[in-house]
């Protein structure tokens, strides 16, 4: 296990501060908000952590409000909305500086039988193995930019592989614009078996590339489009049990922007092409002035 992921774990282990009430913190590094993904991560912790062992938590639906501030801890609030006899509703709120910087709503559910379909097919692309690291690539393509190979040296928890173009390659060349975009991505060691946790990770990761697949259509990238961007709002749904230490492609597009927004969704299969998440969240996208 490195470093990156030791320290990705110790971020994800809230420390409870009274009942129903928890406290996080962010990784010591200079940036300016905290990393949209951290917060619903450590969010969905803190409501996992009121709930009975015996359900799972099938869905999330979750506001950014404010920008989050790393350089302070994040208060994490749950309430207890609904105990029922087959799912559980939590509300999160995450508070810094007296106010809401983020709002959660989370739904657990027991196991239980039942009707089962999937029309979604995983994407035909090349094997995870065959395709090399996300730094690697980008060092192919900015190597020469100080500030990105600074940001590409440091040791990442996700080992994410494109098997379609980034968005500096669609920058670099406009014929490979695509409202499309194929990631695999897998935590670098194996893993508790706990599923809440490889639930919490893939909440994490959800939130790395979405946003991307926007830029991606029209050719921009962070850092060379004079682009300036934020979450708004973020809904998963967990259809089955997976794990976050194995393969998992993470297929997005983004069928619609307009207004200084845009919206994204994603579908993460297993390597043998199960779908076990679903992904939508739309974001505001400004030309700088």
């Amino acid at each position: 296990m490195n470093e990156a992921l030791k320290e990705l774990l110790d971020l994800l282990d809230l420390e409870q501060i009274e009942l129903d009430i928890f406290r996080g913190r962010s990784p010591e590094e200079r940036i300016q908000r905290v990393f949209g993904g951290q917060v619903a991560a450590q969010a969905l912790v803190a409501a996992g952590r009121t709930v009975p062992k015996d359900r799972h938590v099938h869905s999330l639906h979750a506001y950014f409000i404010r920008p989050g501030d790393p350089s302070v801890p994040i208060v994490y609030n749950v309430d207890r909305l609904r105990d029922g006899r087959s799912f559980t509703t939590r509300r999160i709120v995450a508070v810094q500086h007296g106010k809401a910087i983020f709002t959660m709503s989370a739904s657990f559910h027991i196991v239980e039988e039942g009707v089962a379909h999937q029309a979604s097919v995983m994407p035909q692309v090349p094997d995870p193995e065959t395709l090399p690291t996300f730094q690697d690539k980008m060092y192919e393509l900015v190597g020469d930019h100080p500030e990105l190979r600074d940001w590409l040296s440091r040791p990442r928890p996700v080992d994410s592989r494109h098997a379609s173009p980034l968005t500096w390659e669609a920058y670099q060349n406009p014929e490979l614009r695509s409202s499309r975009t194929n990631v695999w991505f897998r935590y670098h060691a194996e893993l508790p078996d706990d599923p809440l946790l490889h639930v919490v990770l893939a909440a994490y990761a959800s939130d790395f590339t979405l946003v991307d697949t926007i830029l991606l259509a029209h050719g921009m990238a962070w850092g060379a489009s004079g682009i300036v961007g934020a979450s708004l709002d973020h809904a998963m749904w967990f259809h089955r049990p997976f794990r976050a230490d194995d393969w998992l492609l993470y297929a997005q597009e983004s069928p619609w922007s307009a207004g200084a927004r845009g919206l994204a969704r994603g579908e993460m299969f297993t390597a043998s092409g199960e779908l076990v998440v679903s992904v939508v969240q739309e974001a505001m996208i400004r030309l700088a002035k």
